[in-house]
């Protein structure tokens, strides 16, 4: 492998252990040789959210141009032109491996750009359209890398599965998307719960959670969970060693809502963490089947 080549997947590595301490876990059950393609679409995926989510490199039109640039260089880079980039060679290297479908990188990048203008969603079905690129575009592109049986059966609970997921970290980080000034609740749900923004500021001030707000938690906890169903017939469709991962993932994932529920649905007095000893059991529970 070409130096340059392998220090964008080192890159890519290093990113998913540094943010995505569940996923990486899992990620170390597949074969080696799968291990860097993963690592590259975490990797991507990740380095576009900190373009987005970093205020200290300006306003968000700065970030927005940042964005497009380097969207412009992924895309010169499917054209076969050279990219002088620290990341991306490995990305475009998956992408040729597998044959990943460029619309869905597409899609994922229209909605990294919604996050510098769109601050809250009316409904559910509007944050569905906005997580059809944040998360559900994600299962289908693992899909190649992961290697189903039945590949048209097994992508929609990729999707389901990429949608439990996004549905968890917003739960999860409530008070830290506020700090962004973004609120991935819709609503409807707020306005059914008798909740305000201002409710959530006022929660995340001062580390603690209205009954209010415990329904309401409680209520996104039940349509998350909703989704990780629809995403559980998706396991029995992969081979082995994919199958043991994403099993884990999807047990590790499910963990951090247990710990919520732990905590009487309370997101704000300190952030829901899956404990080490935990971890490890349920990682024991994926390699058993």
């Amino acid at each position: 492998m070409p130096a340059e080549l392998a220090q964008a997947y080192r890159r890519c590595r290093h990113l998913h252990r540094r943010h995505g301490r569940s996923y990486y876990l899992a990620t170390r059950l597949l074969p080696a040789w799968k291990r860097p393609h993963v690592h590259a679409l975490y990797g991507f995926a990740r380095y576009a959210d900190e373009i987005v989510d970093r205020t200290d490199t300006g306003t968000p039109a700065d970030r927005a141009r940042l964005l497009r640039d380097w969207s412009d260089r992924f895309l010169a880079g499917l054209r076969g032109e050279p990219v002088d980039d620290p990341l991306l060679p490995a990305l475009l290297h998956t992408v040729e491996v597998f044959d990943l479908d460029p619309d869905d990188f597409a899609a994922f990048l229209g909605s990294m750009a919604m996050d510098l203008t769109v601050r809250h969603y009316a409904d559910y079905p509007a944050l569905l359209s906005y997580m059809e690129g944040s998360a559900a575009v994600i299962g289908t592109l693992m899909l190649p890398i992961l290697g189903p049986a039945d590949a048209v059966a097994a992508r929609e609970p990729a999707r389901q599965l990429g949608l439990a997921f996004q549905l968890t970290n917003f739960l999860r980080d409530v008070a830290e998307d506020l700090a962004r000034d973004r609120v991935y609740l819709p609503q409807d749900d707020l306005a059914r719960f008798g909740v305000t923004v201002a409710d959530l500021r006022t929660a995340a001030a001062e580390r603690r959670a209205t009954p209010q707000l415990k329904s309401l938690v409680a209520h996104e906890i039940s349509r998350a969970r909703g989704h990780y169903a629809a995403a559980r017939p998706g396991l029995d469709l992969l081979p082995g060693p994919s199958r043991t991962c994403v099993r884990a993932a999807y047990l590790l994932y499910g963990a951090i809502l247990d710990e919520i529920e732990r905590a009487d649905h309370d997101v704000f007095t300190r952030r829901a963490v899956v404990p080490v000893h935990r971890r490890a059991r349920l990682l024991a529970r994926a390699l058993r089947g």
